[in-house]
């Protein structure tokens, strides 16, 4: 991120999942950067703690705890942050929730509760956005998607996809947005050192990701290290910024080649 002291010192940014891991990560790079940052978590607490954090240094972060799975709740947060901070002109969906379990064992509300933080609160929160958006045809949607949605993996029915349906919608909504100059895209984490990832480790966890494991069918990952949330907060700045100005409508898979296919 360095070189580039004020990338988004005019712009104001959403950033959903804020309260931890990639996304209070995502909050932190674009702060540093000069983004006056709406952090949207369903947990209060931790959400109020991150824009503390920020504002003890003087950067423009603001909590607004809010359940995006919930159409109504998001656009009151929606009108909330465009009435203080004023027009939004970047979100980035990082909110998710996951339920591991092989789907035999999997209960209606395991399944229903997974899409209804990962696919619908994509849907709401892009919805309300990109209606605000597009008369002033101009704007930056990223999703954080997961590199589950390229290969199938073992528990991980309801969240692959569900981030599957996530990833789907943001490129198309890229598509039906890009007549009004609005760019969507996805960044597609591989395993990120995240509270999410540490709660599937046991015993050598990281070790085992790395080097993958055969009898769960999974490879390990090519460059021999686990993310950190910075690094998928770097990919989704790049997309967000004007370098990218000219591109909508892709994933980026940020996995340490893992997935071996994109």
């Amino acid at each position: 991120m360095s070189g580039h002291p004020a990338r988004f010192g005019d712009r104001v940014a959403v950033v959903t999942g804020a309260g931890q891991g990639i996304g209070a990560a995502v909050v932190a790079a674009l702060a540093a950067e000069g983004a006056a940052v709406a952090a949207v978590d369903l947990d209060r607490v931790r959400v109020a703690a991150v824009a503390a954090e920020h504002q003890a240094h003087g950067r423009p972060v603001r909590p607004y705890p809010a359940d995006v799975s919930h159409a109504d709740a998001v656009d009151r947060v929606v009108t909330r942050v465009e009435d203080d901070l004023g027009p939004i002109d970047i979100l980035v969906n990082v909110a998710g929730v996951l339920r591991p379990g092989p789907v035999l064992k999997s209960t209606d509300e395991d399944w229903l509760g997974t899409f209804a933080v990962n696919s619908d609160g994509v849907f709401f929160f892009s919805r309300a956005v990109a209606r605000r958006m597009v008369p002033r045809a101009a704007g930056v949607i990223v999703t954080v998607g997961s590199n589950a949605v390229g290969v199938p993996r073992m528990d991980m029915a309801a969240y692959a996809a569900s981030k599957a349906a996530a990833t789907m919608f943001t490129r198309c909504l890229g598509l039906e947005l890009a007549q009004h100059g609005i760019r969507c895209n996805v960044v597609s984490p591989g395993s990120t050192d995240t509270a999410m990832q540490r709660s599937l480790w046991t015993g050598d966890g990281a070790r085992r990701v790395i080097e993958g494991s055969p009898e769960s069918y999974r490879v390990g990952i090519p460059l021999g290290r686990i993310a950190e949330s910075a690094d998928i907060a770097d990919a989704v700045l790049f997309l967000a910024s004007e370098q990218a100005r000219h591109i909508t409508m892709q994933n980026l898979y940020v996995d340490g080649g893992a997935t071996l296919v994109g």
